[in-house]
């Protein structure tokens, strides 16, 4: 089966983890054994600490914003059209040094949701 979302059909709840990050799941691992697909807007000044997914790839293209992605073993720079594809057991972490929100479009695989 095909999935198709329209852009006014997306809306973003509160991340289950992380205060100050807005989550909007699209495909979970019941719609896809394979993958999983998110976006996730972080708010001005917050930040997801450095973390790893023991299974998980994590694809991560920046729709918006500006900010900073930890990979690595450092904090480089990030904005709009920027991509990070993080490896199983890779630390990494995102932090929205901007004014505006940080939109990130997210895949895991295989699914983390």
């Amino acid at each position: 089966m095909a999935y198709f979302f329209k852009q006014e059909e997306i809306t973003f709840g509160p991340h289950p983890k992380f205060k100050g990050v807005g989550f909007a799941l699209l495909i979970d691992h019941k719609r896809d054994p394979r993958l999983s697909v998110s976006m996730l807007a972080i708010e001005p000044g917050v930040e997801i600490p450095i973390h790893t997914h023991e299974t998980q790839a994590d694809s991560i293209y920046v729709l918006s914003g500006e900010g900073e992605a930890y990979c690595n073993g450092e904090w480089r720079k990030i904005g709009s059209g920027d991509y990070l594809l993080i490896p199983p057991g890779e630390e990494h972490g995102v932090r929205n040094t901007g004014e505006e929100p940080l939109k990130l479009f997210i895949v895991h695989s295989p699914p983390l949701f």
